[in-house]
């Protein structure tokens, strides 16, 4: 189970009650947008109120495609943001959304956020359909980072749509049912149990979400990796 803080509520309290979880334990806190620029104390009392262990924020601030300077000031930002939640027992993780993967030297400007954050501070969480979208292999990265991933967003992309596109943003109908899509989601399994991913959460974005989440469960239930 995770909790994704609504835009509207900004105590524990409200978050709680909005989400229908009052008096319940959710290991991982989503921050959506780009609230990071608000108050650590604050996020961090919504977690531990919450018994959330894990802080996940899944923007940078940014104005058009992202920067190097935007992907500094992010880094920087977020070891800071680690120190903070640290000292509470708190993990902080950033969830990628495909805009990160801007050619930049030899690689993207995701390599730079990896090279740039303390690993004993930051964590990320791979949502593998972002990952692939914005033109990552997810397999080549937890190959590559095994304790860079703690946690991964499951979801499959539908066949014919095109890939490496740094917008992060994609029509909900491209998320697709696990196993029907491009994905190759045997390959990546199997890599993120190497990597030690700790957490798997399918994440079904479409319109038909209610009707395509069983047949994920179902896959995931039957899949040999």
């Amino acid at each position: 189970v995770r909790a994704a803080l609504n835009a509207h509520a900004e105590t524990a309290l409200e978050q709680g009650a909005m989400a229908g979880l009052p008096g319940s334990s959710v290991p991982l806190l989503d921050i959506n947008g780009t609230r990071t620029d608000g108050s650590i104390t604050l996020r961090t009392a919504n977690a531990k109120a919450l018994g959330a262990t894990q802080v996940v924020v899944s923007q940078i601030p940014r104005q058009g495609a992202l920067t190097l300077d935007d992907c500094k000031k992010a880094a920087a930002d977020f070891n800071r943001f680690g120190v903070a939640m640290a000292k509470h027992g708190i993990r902080f993780a950033y969830h990628p959304h495909g805009f990160e993967f801007v050619k930049h030297a030899d690689g993207t400007l995701f390599d730079e956020l990896l090279r740039l954050t303390d690993p004993t501070l930051v964590d990320f969480q791979m949502d593998v359909f972002w990952f692939y979208h914005g033109g990552g292999d997810p397999v080549t990265y937890l190959e590559k980072h095994p304790s860079r991933f703690t946690t991964l967003h499951l979801k499959d992309m539908r066949k014919g749509e095109p890939a490496g596109i740094t917008t992060g943003r994609a029509p909900n109908q491209t998320s697709v049912a696990l196993g029907i899509g491009q994905l190759d989601f045997r390959a990546i399994l199997r890599a993120a149990a190497k990597a030690g991913v700790k957490r798997y959460y399918i994440e079904d974005e479409s319109p038909y979400a209610p009707f395509q989440v069983p047949v994920s469960q179902a896959y995931l239930r039957a899949v040999r990796f």
